[in-house]
């Protein structure tokens, strides 16, 4: 049975801790406890988990950056944060579920875009075997993705940034 994909709420810390951790860059434990309920019940962000039945085996964190100074709401964007599958799960679709579940949390705020940065080593690989297409520029270890929702069934970077 594939996993099913929901928001995560404060309950959930304990499960998403360890893979907070492994992801890296976390100023303190405590900072971070101390965040997760407010990002859960942030309205412009979207913090999901994939489970199978109560085991959390993967999360997901995206950012609505709200409306721009030049376009208002017609650019708007938003920025995934955090794509992580437990090791022990990779492989077998959680990311791919998480993915799809931010795309359509963007989509039902009507935004134009989602990008996100991903390192050489496993995170480019794993979000080209998803079907998504980095951009041709290398920055620092890092590809950009950018999904334009405004031109469906692409998954190619705007052709103005990212190229």
């Amino acid at each position: 049975m594939p996993p099913t994909v929901q928001p995560l709420t404060p309950a959930h810390f304990t499960q998403v801790r360890p893979m907070l951790l492994n992801m890296g860059f976390v100023d303190s434990e405590a900072a971070l406890a101390a965040r997760f309920p407010a990002f859960c019940a942030h309205p412009d962000w979207a913090v999901l988990g994939a489970f199978a039945g109560e085991t959390l085996l993967g999360y997901a964190a995206a950012h609505d950056t709200g409306p721009d100074l030049r376009s208002g709401h017609a650019h708007r964007t938003a920025k995934l944060h955090d794509l992580y599958t437990a090791p022990g799960a990779r492989r077998q679709g959680v990311g791919r579920r998480l993915m799809r579940g931010v795309e359509a949390w963007a989509r039902g705020r009507g935004l134009r875009y989602l990008y996100w940065y991903a390192n050489l080593r496993e995170a480019t690989p794993a979000y080209v075997g998803m079907g998504y297409v980095p951009s041709e520029e290398v920055q620092e270890g890092y590809r950009l993705f950018e999904l334009d929702f405004g031109a469906e069934n692409t998954r190619r970077p705007h052709p103005e940034r990212g190229q």
